[in-house]
């Protein structure tokens, strides 16, 4: 559906939800990191609610990924509507209420956690509100998925922080978990309606030929896990192994899913083989995490090839693109993006499956993938940080 063009209105940050959510979370993540790198090497330079550690997981799950999702979304369901979506000041209220939460986190200044709770699962409500009003209003009822999804990401993050609350580590580690398999799960649905688009779009090939039981099988699959992951959380007794098995079936299906787009053909184009090489580190992430379930390695590795490769990886790739088009640029790889994806794969590399099989290098595997990310994303942020704050190339609103 086709939106009429209003006047561009209001400061350019405030006129689609991809603008402050894509530069905000692009550079807290790299401040993140730098933060972590520097607790790494024993310097402490932040003292934050839950102590270093949880709020490494919590922020990077809920301070960056959440951010950059509910980008994607609230700026998807505008084109999915025809509906204009959330822009000015309902738009900078919620980038507040996001901002605020990173902030009341890292210095808690001794206020209650119940408070730090509420500001922050408040912004995923809010999101989740945001999208439903125009979704339900448009009869898109194939599009109100990405609700619960929302609500279920709020689940998980409320989880973590009752987990601190109570001096309970299961309800972190769970609710951290179901977390980073809910942006995979997005991720998935996402991929899989713009990663074969853009690869007929760029190539001039027409798209395959629609199979819906494996595009069923591929959703349904990943949806399984998350049920089986939130079924954990909420302390119900699974059969042994079920959780490793269902992520097997979702790995196998996405993977015959992902040959299926065929993304040999885009070897010449980075902003398309880091779309089809980040999903098959879902696939990678899925496996790894059913074969730690047998005890093989820790769990945390299989997060990391989900998270960096995966989720991370994605996010860089689509961000570059969706930032060109959307503010009415030509859609391009620019210099140094190509490089930056291939230092997200190495940094997931080295700190997933590397790993695993070399734990004596874990040192040299931290510190490389987190500076790996650093400059990527400092990448991102040179190239985009100007067209992210400007109006529209053609002048348009947006």
């Amino acid at each position: 559906m086709t939106l009429p063009q209003p006047e561009p209105v209001g400061p350019p940050i405030a006129r689609l939800a991809f603008r402050p959510f894509f530069l905000l979370a692009s550079l807290f993540s790299v401040l993140a990191m730098v933060v972590w790198f520097a607790f790494w090497h024993g310097d402490i330079l932040l003292r934050p609610h839950g102590g270093l550690m949880w709020w490494h997981q919590h922020e990077m799950i809920f301070g960056f990924g959440a951010a950059v999702a509910v980008g994607f979304l609230l700026t998807a369901v505008q084109n999915w509507t025809g509906q204009r979506s959330l822009h000015g000041w309902p738009l900078l209220t919620l980038v507040g209420v996001w901002l605020l939460g990173r902030l009341l986190i890292a210095f808690p200044m001794g206020l209650p956690a119940g408070l730090l709770l509420a500001v922050d699962v408040a912004f995923l409500l809010l999101a989740a509100l945001a999208m439903g009003r125009l979704v339900v209003d448009a009869r898109q009822w194939h599009n109100l998925v990405f609700v619960p999804l929302l609500l279920l990401l709020a689940v998980a993050n409320l989880a973590m922080h009752l987990g601190v609350m109570r001096g309970q580590l299961p309800p972190i580690r769970e609710g951290a978990y179901l977390g980073v398999l809910l942006i995979a799960t997005l991720m998935v649905m996402l991929g899989g309606r713009v990663i074969p688009f853009f690869t007929s779009l760029k190539l001039g090939r027409p798209k395959p030929a629609a199979w819906p039981m494996l595009e069923r099988l591929s959703l349904w699959s990943i949806y399984a896990v998350v049920l089986l992951q939130l079924s954990i959380l909420l302390e119900v007794a699974l059969p042994p192994g079920l959780l490793g098995w269902a992520m097997l079936v979702a790995a196998a299906a996405n993977a015959v899913r992902l040959v299926r787009w065929k993304g040999w053909h885009a070897l010449h184009e980075p902003l398309l083989w880091g779309l089809h090489l980040s999903y098959a580190f879902i696939v990678l992430g899925l496996v790894m995490w059913a074969l730690a379930q047998t005890g093989l390695f820790r769990v945390e590795l299989a997060l990391h090839a989900l998270a960096i490769g995966g989720i991370a990886s994605m996010m860089l790739a689509m961000m570059s693109r969706v930032a060109l088009g959307h503010t009415g640029r030509e859609i391009r790889t620019l210099p140094g993006i190509g490089i930056g994806l291939m230092l997200m794969f190495a940094g997931a590399l080295l700190r997933s499956p590397v790993l695993a099989m070399f734990p004596q290098i874990t040192h040299w595997t931290y510190n490389l993938s987190i500076l790996f990310w650093c400059i990527a994303y400092l990448i991102f942020l040179f190239h985009y940080t100007v067209p992210l704050l400007t109006t529209r190339a053609d002048g348009k609103d947006g």
